[in-house]
């Protein structure tokens, strides 16, 4: 779990739309390394995969992170696989504790069609169910929202209960997108900027203000976290129409993930290349978040 230092998460889990379609370069390439070396000061990483597309931090303090090699728990010390081996491109969370939505390809021996199209767990993912578009789509990025699911798989397309689809028209390609499962306002990180939905994803405008971010979180319905390229941490408290400029973490980022801290800061996670780090003042300050 998090550091001891760092508070539990009182609030429903929130999960950022992992490494997805990184701006300008590969779908599973991490952003530009940074000059400086990590905090921690180790050139090698404490997480059990090079590649990480999601994370998410429950309510109880689990931490998961989906990766090409599946879905591991990463607050068990070493971290622990859950369920099948899949390269997991997508992966975010429902409205209901323990329930994960992911999208990607089978791993070695598995049943399942290729792409995934969108799959569901209902047990932390122990096991999965295919829901639909198997065989049709991967969703590099994923979200939920409180009516329904956002992906894109090279269209961007809503569904209110992951099974029927509508295709969104859309001038973007998001990176990442980044809802709450209890309100309909969505980000969409862009090489342009961060566009904004607040019908759950059916239109959508510019924040033309904004930081042109390449993650994103929600912590609650009105707290959001942006994080640039460079590692440059920016916080909003109006779901993501305005942004103040926090700290920065000194190392290449694949993941973020965010929760509504027991103070007035939202608490803040980010898989990085050297491990899991944790911030506990809205994103002034990271540190790493040791498995116990």
């Amino acid at each position: 779990m998090p550091n001891p230092s760092c508070p539990r998460v009182r609030a429903t889990a929130v999960l950022a739309a992992g490494a997805g379609l990184i701006l300008a370069l590969s779908a599973c390439s991490p952003s530009s390394v940074p000059a400086d070396p990590s905090p921690a000061g180790s050139t090698a990483s404490s997480l059990p995969d090079a590649h990480v597309h999601g994370l998410s931090v429950s309510t109880t303090g689990q931490v998961l992170l989906a990766t090409h090699d599946g879905l591991f728990d990463i607050t068990k010390q070493p971290a622990a696989k859950i369920g099948a081996t899949n390269d997991l491109m997508g992966f975010t969370g429902g409205t209901d504790h323990g329930v994960l939505y992911a999208s990607g390809h089978p791993g070695e021996g598995s049943d399942m069609a290729n792409p995934l199209g969108l799959i569901r767990s209902t047990d932390a993912g122990k096991t999965w169910e295919k829901l639909s578009r198997q065989g049709e789509s991967d969703f590099h990025a994923l979200t939920a929202t409180k009516s329904g699911i956002v992906g894109f798989d090279g269209a961007l397309r809503t569904s209110p209960d992951g099974k029927t689809w509508t295709t969104v028209a859309a001038d973007f390609v998001p990176a990442a997108l980044a809802g709450h499962p209890t309100s309909d306002t969505v980000l969409a990180t862009t090489p342009q900027g961060i566009r904004r939905s607040t019908d759950g994803g059916k239109t959508w405008t510019a924040v033309d203000s904004g930081p042109v971010v390449q993650f994103a979180a929600f912590a609650s319905p009105a707290e959001a976290v942006g994080i640039e390229p460079d590692g440059t941490v920016h916080t909003s408290a109006d779901a993501g129409a305005t942004w103040t400029r926090k700290g920065k973490i000194d190392d290449t980022v694949q993941a973020v993930a965010a929760a509504k801290g027991p103070e007035a800061s939202p608490t803040i996670w980010a898989a990085t290349a050297s491990g899991l780090v944790a911030s506990t003042d809205g994103g002034v300050t990271f540190r790493p978040a040791e498995a116990s």
